[in-house]
């Protein structure tokens, strides 16, 4: 069982008994460490499998536990979340500790809070719901009553959406509501289990008979209610085991706060505190640039960095690209991309990594002008997918009554048969055009059929049968197959991930940091950020930024301060506009070697029919908000449309690797001249206006390209 760990992660495996703190650096093998020490327990006879209570922060996370302590010889550990650890005991004790039926659990909390708004009569729009759910989610885990809101909120620094008084009166008529209809969000799952603890001796004294040993990962992320719940379970015990690593807490927002685990030792004096630093995960070129962003950082969290060492080889060094205009970027990132895949990487093994998702669609749609797939980060749990439990059950009939069936009688191995199975619920060996539902859908089904070959490789001789309860298993185990594409995702989303290729995109002032990022403690922890992107990569690293946000605009940005002293022609004492100085800033950057005066100035985007500021990158396109009458030629669209139609059918490619729809309605509103006018619409790129512009061009003018 210790064979393969290096020396400190044998330390933690082998740290069975008393408080134990396992401060773990970015790609250093903690879950590795943290299994092993369960499961190394278990087998030596000194932990009883059900007596366990592994808890970590994501479904994901448990599931892969889970499924590496069975592989272990483990597998009565239980390895569950806070929220579904606290669930099940409520349920349990409910009708002992309150009587009558568990309240509902909401799903949601956006209607209940629009409801809460209506009865305050406050209107709320879209964005304003969303925050002030958020406030509600905040004042809860961090055990803030409405009536102590306003105080808590100025006294944390928060910026809130609404006056303080206003949110506090929305929180008070949240909970209201709730009462009214019966019915209990995820935070109450965590404050009625510490109420029912704290009230009723008897029942914590059954829990703590259960479970003797806790070990709780991610322990940065760790909020107030948390932590009160996680000290309810130990009781007066000491059997606990923490992981974490402060240079990795970016949640503070939503409570969570690494001052538990930074002050672990003083709360536990006689603790076992060791340190994983060796990355297996980044080439030394990587962590260099990690360490160096840790290196500037300041603060308590920074007073405790780690200095990771690579154990990799060398490989080569990241890559900083400047570019003049976020459509460029996003063209620029897919066309490398396009080499990298057309080279033999992975699709799955790049990455797309950006600070919001408002800025996936660019990617997306940069991603679908060149045919390379992608998926979405962040979305639905993969198997709790509508059509993926739809092709589950599929596939279960399909192994029980197959005999009947002529397409399975035709189809001679296991992923012929799966291919079989899943043509009825909407897979096609080519992907359906566009970046919207249907396409996910696909990449779901995809994803089902690419796991059926890999089993089929691991596994020959295996049966439907045998792959259906390999799906069942990982289903329990929350073990999701990787889908075929490049992964776009927001840096939070892409905390306990990696790739061997991850693009950093829009590394720019105002977007790393954040604009909204003031003070000290937010500009640290957009820092780090940075650095959990930056160590999501294997081997290559690609960081890139755009002087304007659309083509034409003014070149008023410049790279993240982050940056400097660490990318090539560029200081520690760079001076910023973005944090208040003046003059010049500095923009030479491998690739451009730019330089341009630093404005403190941006010109947005705007509709060329009302003068609104366009966000949106789809309107961005059509240089218009999408209410907002088109003046398009339907005439041209249409023989742009059966152009493009044609173009595919030529290549073999879907139509929307040619132009997109956006483009083309752009194309047929703007009717442009020559290719300068072309070139200025985005989605075109120098690519495509050197392939298909004469042709586009020759259509706006009218001329019929079957007879010239």
């Amino acid at each position: 069982m210790l064979e393969g760990l290096d020396p400190e992660q044998r330390e933690v495996a082998t740290a069975l008994h008393g408080p134990v703190c396992v401060l773990a650096g970015a790609g250093t093998g903690k879950t590795r460490a943290i299994t092993h020490r369960i499961a190394y327990g278990v087998r030596a006879g000194i932990l009883q499998p059900s007596s366990v209570l592994a808890v970590t922060f994501t479904n994901r996370a448990a599931g892969e536990m889970r499924g590496r302590l069975r592989q272990l010889g483990a597998a009565g550990v239980q390895a569950r979340t806070f929220h579904s650890a606290a669930l099940r005991q409520l349920q349990y004790f409910w009708p002992k500790a309150i009587g009558g039926s568990m309240p509902r659990l909401a799903d949601r909390k956006f209607q209940l809070v629009a409801d809460a708004a209506a009865a305050c009569r406050i209107r709320l729009d879209r964005g304003e719901l969303r925050d002030v759910t958020a406030e509600i989610e905040w004042s809860k885990v961090t055990q803030t009553v409405p009536a102590d809101y306003a105080l808590a909120a100025v006294k944390a620094g928060r910026e809130t959406p609404r006056a303080p008084a206003e949110i506090a009166q929305l929180y008070s008529a949240y909970e209201d509501v709730k009462r009214e209809r019966t019915v209990i969000d995820f935070e109450d799952v965590l404050l009625l289990t510490v109420a029912v603890l704290q009230d009723r001796h008897d029942i914590a004294e059954q829990v703590r008979a259960q479970y003797q040993h806790f070990v709780v990962d991610e322990y940065q992320d760790v909020s107030p209610l948390q932590q009160r719940l996680l000290e309810l379970w130990l009781g007066e015990r000491d059997n606990l085991c923490v992981v974490g690593d402060a240079s990795q807490t970016i949640y503070s927002f939503t409570g969570a706060t690494s001052d538990h685990l930074l002050d672990f030792r003083t709360r536990h004096p006689g603790a076992t505190v060791v340190k994983l630093v060796r990355d297996y995960r980044s080439t030394p070129q990587v962590v260099h640039l990690a360490n160096g962003l840790l290196a500037q950082a300041r603060g308590r969290a920074a007073d405790h960095r780690l200095e990771l060492v690579s154990q990799r080889a060398p490989g080569p060094e990241p890559v900083y690209t400047e570019y003049t205009d976020e459509p460029t970027e996003a063209e620029g990132a897919a066309r490398r991309i396009r080499e990298l895949i057309d080279a033999g990487v992975p699709a799955a093994e790049i990455a797309v990594l950006f600070r919001t998702n408002a800025q996936s669609e660019t990617y997306e749609q940069a991603l679908a002008d060149v045919g390379v797939p992608y998926q979405l980060r962040g979305a639905e749990r993969f198997f709790d997918r509508p059509e993926v439990r739809k092709a589950g059950i599929a596939l279960r009939g399909a192994a029980r009554f197959g005999g009947n069936d002529s397409l399975l009688d035709n189809a001679v191995d296991l992923p012929s048969q799966v291919r079989a199975v899943l043509s009825g619920e909407g897979w096609t060996p080519q992907p359906p055009a566009g970046s919207g539902a249907v396409r996910e859908r696909w990449e779901s089904l995809a994803a089902l059929v690419n796991l059926a070959q890999d089993f089929a490789a691991a596994r020959p001789g295996a049966t439907l049968s045998d792959l259906v309860a390999e799906l069942d298993e990982r289903a329990n185990a929350q073990h999701a197959p990787t889908v075929q594409g490049v992964t776009l995702a927001s840096l939070h989303s892409a905390k306990g991930l990696e790739w061997d290729v991850v693009f950093l995109v829009g590394v720019a002032e105002g977007m790393m940091p954040i604009t909204y990022a003031r003070t000290d403690e937010q500009i640290e922890e957009e820092r780090r950020l940075l650095y959990v992107g930056v160590t999501r990569a294997r081997e290559h690293l690609h960081v890139s930024w755009a002087l304007a946000r659309s083509p034409g605009g003014r070149p008023n940005r410049c790279p993240s301060r982050f940056l400097d002293g660490l990318r090539p022609g560029s200081t520690a004492t760079a001076v910023r506009a973005a944090a208040g100085g003046a003059g010049g800033v500095e923009r030479g950057v491998t690739g451009t070697g730019a330089t341009a005066p630093g404005r403190r100035q941006r010109t947005p985007a705007r509709c060329r029919v009302c003068g609104r500021t366009l966000t949106d990158a789809g309107e961005m396109k059509l240089m218009r908000c999408e209410d907002c009458p088109s003046d398009m030629d339907e005439g041209l669209y249409e023989r742009l449309r059966e152009w493009r139609a044609h173009q595919a059918g030529r290549s073999g490619q879907p139509a929307f690797c040619v132009f997109t729809d956006k483009t083309l309605m752009a194309i047929a509103e703007t009717v442009p001249e020559d290719e300068h006018e072309l070139a200025r619409i985005p989605g075109v790129g120098k690519r495509k206006l050197d392939r298909y512009g004469a042709e586009v061009l020759a259509i706006c003018t009218g001329q019929n390209l079957a007879e010239g």
